[in-house]
Order: structure tokens, then C-alpha cells, then sequence
């Protein structure tokens, strides 16, 4: 397959490296409206070229693009490539608007097209753990499950948005946070086989009074910088989310998951986590609790040469190793030792869009389970906007059977 990456941020460079070793890529382009940056990275990479627009990658024989771009405008360029005949990896989120995500299903289902969002909660080592757990049914049934994002923008964020902003940077800095869900929402539902319904979702007002998450300001007219959602699911259980831009933490899991079940309870924080198992009878005191933090630790990730504009408090985003629950034995063997990120995430991301296009089926995150990531943080915001208002969010479906990969 030949792919042509559009957006040549921060973020870029870990999937084009990937791309590049991959086996089952012949030719890996670049793109962007800053054309020094595709040409820098192309020259970097030993990319097969660099497209001056995006119409132009899609008017030429690649078969796939990878939409890096800015996270608002997702949705367009992903109809814009789909119309074109290419396949799509496109960065979280899926859209911004119900509209948005349910056209984009609706086109992958006229296409027959493949669709991926690169969705890193989907590979946390927590999530694959519990994913498993929940599927053997030991945690008995799960009707409450907790998946937080939380990420101060002291932490990296301000950093973040001035580079890819310009002067202008404060409009978009105030980013809706429940426009961004889905390393929250799609680590839980990326390991409990349900769907939200419904949600009421509280917003806070920002005090800060630097111009970001002011509703003058802000090109959604946005002033929550924390948020906090309520969800109902399809199999009867609950969801909640929290989505925190200020807030005194630090280091540790930004995304973390609890899942609470009838047999057996799963808690992680930001630097741990421990199972409750219940046993047989009533007698509680006769359960245990353990501590399966190091299952989840991520061991090993150098910082990678090429990486010295990122802020160092997003790093470990960029640089991570593997945990013993992610399964390395399927990846490609070129793979090994290559840079890494958000624990562990970034090297089966970009081997499932190629396995998914050259094979012609379904990757785990496709387009309708990128909608059920999705929508959910969407009907939250316009929840916030109207006071809690408790909302039906709407679902697209299951789609075709996601391999077992």
C-alpha cells in the first residue's frame, strides 16, 4: 500500500518512522500547508515525495491517507478523501458533530472503504487487560465503568497549541474538552461490549482569565475547561468520564479506567492499580486485593532522535516501552526497537491500518466503533451547554465483525 500523511506536526513523525519500516507499505508521502515541514520530513525519512495540497495526494495513485491534522478539522478531509476512493487513518477524534460522524459512517458503508481512528486508550495496556478479563466474564457483570483524561494545559498543552496555532493560538486553545473524549470514553468502551444512550454532563466555567476558555475568545464561544458526563449504556450499566484541562496533577496515567463488576472490582490511578476479587459465600473478608500495577508498566522508551521541539511534559506520549499484557508477538519484526508512544499504543496502531487495508477488513477502531467513541463526548458538550440537560445520544450501529487480531 502506499500512504500519504497529511499533517506534518509533532505526532507525525512516530507514525511516518512506522510507516516507513513497515513491510506492507511500498511508499510513504507528506503533506502539509507549511510545505517546508513535508519537505523537512521527507528529506528526514526518505519519503517516497511530498504532495503540495491535499487535493493533490488525493488525485494521485496513493491508496491511503493518515489525517494528522488539526483535531477540529478531522471530519472534512476524512469525507474529502473518502469521496476520493482513499482509505482513512484519522487522528482522534472521528468529527465534532453528529452530522459530521454519521456521514462518515454512511460513506464507509456506500465505500466499502476501509476507516480507522487511531485511538491509543484501545491499546493501553489496562484496557487490553480488563478487555480480557470482562470477555472471560470474571469481574461478573460490569454495570459501572470510569474513564478519565485528565491533562492540566500547564502540562504541555499551552506548548502544544503555540506551535500548531501561530499567533492566534488562544482561539483554539479553548477546545471544547468533551470534543476530545474518546482516550476516555474509548477505554472503557474498548473493553465493555455496550454503547452510550444517554448522557448528562456538567461543565466548569474557567477562572483563569488568561484569554484561553474565554467565551469571547474562543472559536466555539467555549469557557469549560473541566468537564464531568454521566452516561446510560445499552446493556443497562453506567459510564461516567471526566475531560480536565485544569487540574494539580501531574505525572502518571493522564487516561486512566476503573471498571466495577458484581465478582470482581479493577481500580487504577495515576501511578498504580489494584483487582478486588470476591469469593464464593458471603464471607467478604475472605477476598483479596492485588496489586496488578506491573502488568500495566510500560518498560523502556528512549527519547527519540528528531524530538527536541516537544515540550518534555508531553514525552511520555512521544517515548514509551510495552507492558507485559500488549502482545508484541503479531507486529512486524522491523518493529523491534523502533520509538514507541502513549504506552505502547503507537506500533499496533500503525501495523492494524495496514493489516486492515491490504487485507480488506474491518480495523478494531473502525468507523462505527469510532462513532461510539465519539458521539458520546459530543452529546456531552451540548449536555454542558444546556445545564445538564440529560440527552439521548444516538448510535450507528455495530458494523461488520472486527477481526480477532
Amino acid at each position: 500500500m502506499k500512504i500519504g500523511v497529511i499533517g506534518t506536526g509533532q505526532f507525525a513523525r512516530s507514525f511516518i518512522g512506522l510507516w516507513q519500516l513497515h513491510p506492507d507499505v511500498e511508499e510513504v508521502y507528506a503533506c502539509d500547508v507549511v510545505p517546508e515541514r513535508a519537505k523537512d520530513h521527507a528529506e528526514k525519512h526518505g519519503l517516497a515525495g511530498t504532495f503540495d495540497t491535499f487535493e493533490d495526494a488525493l488525485a494521485s495513485d496513493i491508496d491511503s491517507v493518515a489525517i494528522l491534522t488539526q483535531r477540529w478539522t478531522h471530519g472534512p478531509l476524512v469525507l474529502q478523501a473518502l469521496e476520493a476512493g482513499k482509505n482513512v487513518y484519522s487522528a482522534v477524534p472521528m468529527a465534532i458533530s453528529v452530522e459530521e460522524i454519521g456521514a462518515i459512517v454512511k460513506k464507509v458503508e456506500e465505500t466499502g472503504l476501509i476507516y480507522m481512528m487511531g485511538e491509543t486508550s484501545y491499546y493501553n495496556p489496562a484496557v487490553v487487560w480488563a478487555r480480557s478479563k470482562i470477555a472471560q466474564g470474571e469481574l461478573g457483570r460490569v454495570f459501572y465503568s470510569e474513564g478519565d483524561y485528565v491533562h492540566d494545559m500547564d502540562n504541555g498543552f499551552y506548548a502544544a497549541y503555540q506551535y500548531s496555532g501561530g499567533d492566534d493560538w488562544k482561539r483554539t486553545a479553548s477546545y471544547p474538552p468533551m470534543l476530545y473524549p474518546t482516550h476516555a470514553v474509548g477505554g472503557v468502551l474498548g473493553a465493555v461490549p455496550s454503547y452510550a444512550t444517554s448522557v448528562s454532563c456538567i461543565g466548569i466555567r474557567d477562572d483563569r482569565g488568561d484569554g484561553v476558555f474565554d467565551k469571547e475568545v474562543s472559536l466555539w464561544g467555549n469557557e469549560f475547561s473541566n468537564m464531568t458526563a454521566l452516561f446510560e449504556l445499552a446493556d443497562g450499566g453506567t459510564m461516567r468520564t471526566n475531560e480536565f484541562r485544569r487540574v494539580g496533577y501531574w505525572h502518571g496515567h493522564e487516561s486512566r479506567f476503573r471498571f466495577y463488576g458484581t465478582e470482581a472490582v479493577m481500580e487504577q490511578s495515576g501511578h498504580g492499580a489494584t483487582y478486588s476479587i470476591k469469593t464464593e459465600g458471603e464471607n467478604y473478608r475472605k477476598g483479596k486485593t492485588l496489586d496488578i500495577s506491573d502488568e500495566f508498566y510500560t518498560k523502556g522508551g528512549q527519547i527519540p532522535e528528531g524530538f527536541g521541539d516537544v515540550d518534555p511534559a508531553l514525552m511520555q506520549s512521544f517515548a514509551s516501552g510495552n507492558a507485559k499484557v500488549q502482545d508484541r508477538s503479531r507486529l512486524p519484526k522491523e518493529f523491534e526497537g523502533a520509538h514507541n508512544g502513549h504506552e505502547g499504543s503507537h506500533h499496533f496502531l500503525a501495523d492494524d491500518f495496514v493489516r486492515a487495508v491490504t487485507t480488506k477488513t474491518q480495523p478494531p477502531v473502525s468507523a462505527w466503533r469510532a462513532a461510539r467513541f465519539t458521539l458520546p463526548g459530543v452529546v456531552a458538550y451540548e449536555s454542558a451547554k444546556q445545564s445538564g440537560a440529560r440527552i439521548e445520544v444516538p448510535d450507528f450501529g455495530e458494523g461488520p465483525a472486527n477481526p480477532n487480531w
